[in-house]
């Protein structure tokens, strides 16, 4: 971003060219092929490479946002992908290029990754989800060794407490609902709140599992949605599950990276979890008073999810993406949302 042009989002310097010439500093010199791919915290890219790197003839650049991840929290994500690969876990970590994983050009952080195929997978199959429960028991195996010591945590002072001042300091909230989006996420905070496991986390570590209520607090993938598995049939090589984009590795309770891959009414999320947690125990326990956690950890989401949205919106793809954001019918929504949550809360617990 230039100074004559201040209101420019740093996004836009990031030409075809510049994306090349980052490459071609580290010795990736693409053959001209490039394509983005579907991203919008971050700018990724697949590029064809003239030569190889070892063996790979197509990598993925990921230009991190800027201001949003310091180095030490990228190398942190990093180290743990390195630790989750020597685990022998499928996950899809940067590559080592000259010696580094994390570089920057033009005034942008990037790493490269190998190109990993694969389509979402099947949710419906109960096999599926424990075979992805046995990964992330592994994964969670190796989050619980050591903690993260720059990464935030996911709790509600970060994804409520924030979020909420954050938007309410900026005025993004339609004047018309703004009293009642307030009441209701406060209701809905004292909810999230009764479980010490999302309270802020103490500054000494040794005290997270005696404040989480005996719930372990733990390295985690932070963001396991469906898209973030790419998926191999089995008869082919290296089939089942590879989880990528570490982007938003936090410390949390385990059942974050299980709940965002359930859908479906009450009884098909049930049966879901289940199958998630049989091929999860197969490898480690799996608490279940962290089951409670699931609304309050879905409503976190919800309540972030704004905030994201609109600290995002001098970005010009998100306008674009997100026409509806911001209206009063937007809004009113969330409200329709926050008071769902509060009964969902108020419920009982899905079981498994």
């Amino acid at each position: 971003m230039t100074s004559d042009a201040p209101h420019l989002h740093p996004y836009t310097a990031l030409t075809p060219d510049v994306v090349q010439d980052a490459l071609g500093q580290i010795g990736l010199w693409g053959d001209g092929r490039m394509a983005a791919l579907n991203s919008f915290e971050n700018r990724v890219y697949q590029i064809h490479l003239e030569t190889p790197h070892e063996g790979h003839e197509q990598v993925v650049a990921k230009f991190y946002r800027p201001e949003r991840w310091s180095d030490e929290q990228i190398a942190e994500e990093h180290a743990f992908a390195a630790e989750l690969v020597a685990a022998e876990i499928p996950v899809v970590p940067p590559l080592v290029v000259q010696g580094a994983t994390l570089h920057h050009f033009g005034g942008f952080a990037f790493a490269v990754s190998p190109r990993r195929g694969g389509r979402r997978p099947e949710l419906d199959d109960f096999e599926v989800l424990e075979w992805i429960g046995r990964f992330l028991a592994r994964i969670h195996t190796v989050g619980a060794s050591r903690p993260f010591v720059c990464r935030p945590a996911l709790d509600a002072a970060t994804f409520a407490h924030e979020p909420r001042d954050w938007l309410l300091q900026h005025q993004a909230i339609a004047p018309e609902v703004r009293t009642a989006w307030t009441e209701a996420l406060q209701e809905a905070l004292a909810l999230i709140e009764a479980h010490p496991a999302l309270r802020p986390q103490a500054a000494d570590a040794a005290k997270v599992d005696a404040e989480g209520g005996g719930i372990a607090r733990i390295r985690l993938h932070g963001d396991c949605h469906p898209g973030n598995i790419l998926w191999t049939p089995e008869g082919q090589p290296g089939a089942g599950p590879h989880f990528v984009d570490l982007d938003d590795a936090r410390t949390g309770p385990a059942v974050q990276d299980l709940w965002m891959l359930l859908s479906g009414d009450r009884r098909q999320q049930t049966q879901q979890l289940g199958a998630l947690i049989d091929g999860y125990e197969q490898f480690r326990p799996f608490d279940r008073r962290e089951l409670a956690l699931i609304e309050p950890l879905r409503t976190l989401r919800l309540i972030h999810y704004s905030a994201w949205l609109a600290r995002r919106w001098q970005d010009p793809a998100f306008p674009v993406n997100f026409p509806w954001f911001g209206s009063r019918d937007y809004w009113q929504s969330q409200v329709d949302m926050l008071v769902e949550q509060i009964e969902e809360m108020q419920g009982e617990p899905l079981m498994a």
